[in-house]
């Protein structure tokens, strides 16, 4: 039997509409690296369906009083820093695609505290592909009465070596959408209530905007990590 993850965040979707998928292409890769390495990130399909989730404890549900009522808002989602660096943003990101908490936040407030990090210009935003981490809202409710969360920690972020090559070899073509291509590794740890968790590395490739005097915001992640 193949080894389950512990996480419900960590795979790209494999759901990317056709259009959008294009675009992320053409202006990531092909305008702005030329590398046909990076092209198999962005358009390859990582397999089909959703990833595999981690373990939801089967048991009763928390007593009442004991687990806290999401508050309004975006719950425990943190707010995109501003910053204008890609690696300190995408750093920043990956902690958001590997952390959650279903005691305190509701799965829209989740979702609604991650749309706040996308870029606003929707001609490149790739919201299916950030939205298609989350848990389904059956899925997350089994979450929930487990009282289950992922705490993260990044080891360390660095632009893939295509990307760098490739903006060493045209660096003007990157003025046209200030789209970068960030790897950042780390540690996810989880938990569940009766003492239940585990840990287990990640690595994600996103694509990151940061446009002169504007701060950073994210775009889209590839369906596999770009060394």
């Amino acid at each position: 039997m193949p080894k389950r993850s512990l996480s419900p965040l960590h795979r790209a979707t494999t759901h990317w509409t056709t259009g959008r998928r294009i675009l992320v292409a053409a202006v990531v890769i092909t305008a702005l690296l030329g590398a046909a390495g990076l092209t198999a990130w962005f358009t390859s399909r990582s397999g089909q369906g959703k990833t595999g989730v981690s373990p939801a404890v089967p048991g009763a549900s928390s007593p009442a009083g004991t687990t806290p009522k999401p508050s309004v808002g975006t719950g425990s989602v943190p707010a995109p820093p501003k910053v204008t660096d890609p690696l300190a943003y995408a750093r920043a990101a990956a902690v958001l695609l590997w952390s959650y908490d279903t005691r305190t936040t509701s799965r829209d407030q989740h979702l609604a505290g991650m749309n706040a990090w996308m870029t606003s210009e929707t001609k490149y935003t790739d919201w299916t592909a950030i939205s298609g981490q989350i848990p389904d809202p059956v899925l997350w409710s089994r979450m929930a009465d487990n009282s289950q969360y992922a705490t993260a920690a990044v080891g360390e972020a660095h632009f893939p070596s295509a990307f760098k090559q490739a903006l060493a070899e045209n660096p003007s073509a990157i003025t046209e959408a200030y789209i970068y291509a960030v790897t950042v590794t780390g540690k996810q740890t989880i938990a569940w209530k009766n003492g239940g968790g585990g840990a287990e590395d990640r690595a994600v490739t996103l694509a990151v905007q940061c446009r002169p005097g504007s701060d950073c915001a994210l775009v889209s992640l590839a369906p596999s990590v770009a060394p």
